[in-house]
This record gives structure tokens, C-alpha cells and sequence, in this order.
């Protein structure tokens, strides 16, 4: 399926601006990770969003088999550089070019809210994991963090398009400068 928007969604500025080391200090990257699978025994899962391919690098250094998947080819290309041994698509939220019940766990790294519709990406979230989707949001407008993000999610709307796109339950973890969502199948 073609996403007529997903250019709109192609980061085109400074990539070295979004593995900034102030950046990912912020990130808290590892702990991020810890918190996404907590709990659970992961052997595999998609970075969906994965930019530059930080966190896609912290799954695999926890042994987990990554995927990435990004609209940006451009961004693929700097993530393969980053972590060789993960494998990278080009696909978006809304249509992950992946079977079915693939992944243990599907992590929405900074992505929820640049979908053009958040409850269309959950669902297909929610089609290709067996344990837990996480969706990770930045709640600031901080320029100099990295590109501008338009549209942020707040709480609120993650747990309404999570409820729409059915699953049982949303656990908020607020971090210092992200929150994580854990949503329960």
C-alpha cells in the first residue's frame, strides 16, 4: 500500500543533529529499551521509525534480532551504517511490510505522532506483535533536540487511540524528557 503522505514524513535536515550527544542523553536510549521490554522474554522486534537507528543499535546490544523500518531511505541507509547485522525496510506506521504475529515486541520509536492517522498505525502495531507495542513520544518542542516534531501525543490521546485500535490496557511511564507507552494485547 502506497502512503500518499509519506513524504511529507521524510526527515531532510542534519542527521548528525539526531544522534547529537545531548540528544540521545535526553533519549536515555538504553533505559528506554530496558523499559520497552521489561518483563518480557524478546527475541525479536521492529524499530518502526527507526531514524538514524539508536535504538535499533540498543535492542541488538541486548541480542534481540532487529528490524527497522522508516520512510526515509535516506535515514535506512545512515541506520545500516550504524548497526550492520539489523535488517532495515523502507514502510511506514500504517503499513508494516511484515507478516502477522511476527514480532515479540513492536516499538513506535518517536513515530505515533507523525502518522497521519495514529489508530491505522496501532492496529498494524497490534496485527504484528505477540506480547507488547510500545510507543515512545517526545512531549517537547525543543529545537535544538533534533528536527522539529509537529504534532505531539499527549497521554490522553495515546490511550483514546490505543482503546480505538483495541487494546486492553495503556501503562504510561513518564521519563525526563520522553514518555513511554506500554499497550497490552
Amino acid at each position: 500500500m502506497h502512503d500518499e503522505h509519506a513524504h511529507e514524513r521524510r526527515f531532510s535536515g542534519n542527521a548528525d543533529r539526531l544522534r547529537s550527544p545531548e540528544r540521545m542523553a535526553r533519549l536515555d536510549v538504553e533505559r528506554v529499551v530496558a523499559l520497552a521490554t521489561e518483563g518480557l522474554h524478546v527475541k525479536n522486534a521492529p524499530d518502526v521509525g527507526t531514524g538514524t537507528g539508536v535504538f535499533a543499535q540498543a535492542f541488538a546490544g541486548l541480542g534481540i534480532a532487529v528490524t527497522g523500518i522508516d520512510v526515509n531511505p535516506s535515514l535506512i541507509a545512515l541506520a545500516r551504517d550504524l548497526v550492520p547485522a539489523a535488517a532495515f525496510r523502507e514502510g511506514t506506521a500504517e503499513s508494516l511490510p511484515v507478516p502477522d504475529r511476527s514480532f515479540d515486541l513492536v516499538f513506535l520509536g518517536l513515530v505515533l505522532h507523525e502518522t497521519d492517522d495514529a489508530v491505522a498505525a496501532l492496529r498494524e502495531a497490534r496485527r504484528v506483535a505477540r506480547q507488547r507495542v510500545t510507543v515512545l513520544e517526545w512531549p517537547y518542542i525543543e529545537e535544538e533536540q533534533g528536527p522539529p516534531l509537529w504534532h505531539r501525543l499527549d497521554g490522553d490521546a495515546v490511550r483514546t487511540h490505543a482503546t480505538a485500535a483495541g487494546f486492553a490496557g495503556v501503562e504510561a511511564l513518564k521519563l525526563d524528557h520522553v514518555d513511554l507507552y506500554r499497550l497490552a494485547l
